[in-house]
């Protein structure tokens, strides 16, 4: 960074547990420089059980403009903020809050058009496809909002949670009527765009979040981890001649849209 760090520099965080695979940081960093922007983004790791604590402190402090939200505290997050976006009050989780000068925290979802336009960006059309969609939790749900949204013609949803899974697909029934929905199993196959939208992968030893022997030449295979770049997932997928497509381009896509949000609390 070029800009010096001052006590006129405002500040912005991410929280995370863990924290070390975040590249957001970065992202921001190089955005709020080439602006010429007096603010900074560090990383805050806080576990799920300090989470509401770490929440209420940031209430109070006065130069903070706002954090982005990650794994796994995107669904928990939307219960701590004093206001949501529609989009989040759909959706059910935040992954990027601004707090007011008065210390109120609004709170957004961006993951599932960040997710979209990424794959727009990389010449995958989800519209009139056929969606598998591993993870029931707050990003996944943005993503599966966001494919309903985009036209795809199915989409299934698999989680360890069948209450989760039923509760999701209720709610994008609701909105998206067209759409044919359904629970899924561990085999991903007989799917154009596969998707794994959970945390399996983010650790080292972590299970594969489906089964990658029924994975087939002709799907694509999608990940929202961007650290491993490539993921187990991402090189059995690659191994059965599947298309891949990695995590950063869903971050890359929403950074401009974060950095507004935090500091004005709108995205656009």
């Amino acid at each position: 960074m070029n800009l010096p760090i001052s006590g006129s520099t405002r500040l912005l965080g991410i929280l995370a547990d863990p924290v070390h695979h975040v590249q957001t940081p970065q992202g921001i960093n190089r955005l709020l420089d080439a602006e010429g922007t007096d603010a900074v983004m560090v990383p805050l790791h806080v576990g799920p059980d300090g989470l509401a604590a770490l929440v209420q402190g940031l209430r109070g402090l006065h130069n903070l403009d706002g954090f982005v939200v990650t794994v796994p505290h995107k669904s928990a997050m939307a219960a701590l903020c004093d206001a949501l976006t529609p989009a989040a009050q759909r959706i059910g989780a935040v992954n990027v809050v601004h707090r007011t000068a008065q210390g109120q925290l609004l709170g957004d979802m961006l993951d599932g058009e960040g997710f979209v336009a990424g794959l727009r960006r990389a010449g995958i059309e989800p519209a009139g496809r056929s969606a598998y969609l591993a993870g029931a939790g707050g990003a996944a749900s943005a993503i599966a909002f966001a494919l309903a949204g985009a036209g795809v013609r199915r989409l299934t949803v698999a989680n360890r949670s069948a209450d989760k899974v039923q509760d999701l697909l209720a709610r994008i029934a609701a909105e998206f009527p067209a759409v044919a929905l359904a629970a899924g199993t561990r085999a991903p196959s007989g799917h154009d765009l596969v998707i794994n939208a959970t945390s399996l992968g983010l650790r080292p030893g972590d299970a594969l979040p489906l089964d990658a022997a029924a994975l087939a030449p002709g799907q694509t295979v999608a990940e929202i981890i961007m650290q491993p770049a490539v993921t187990p997932l991402l090189a059995a997928a690659e191994a059965r001649g599947c298309r891949v497509h990695g995590g950063a381009p869903m971050l890359q896509c929403q950074l401009a849209f974060m950095a507004r949000f935090m500091r004005s609390g709108s995205a656009r």
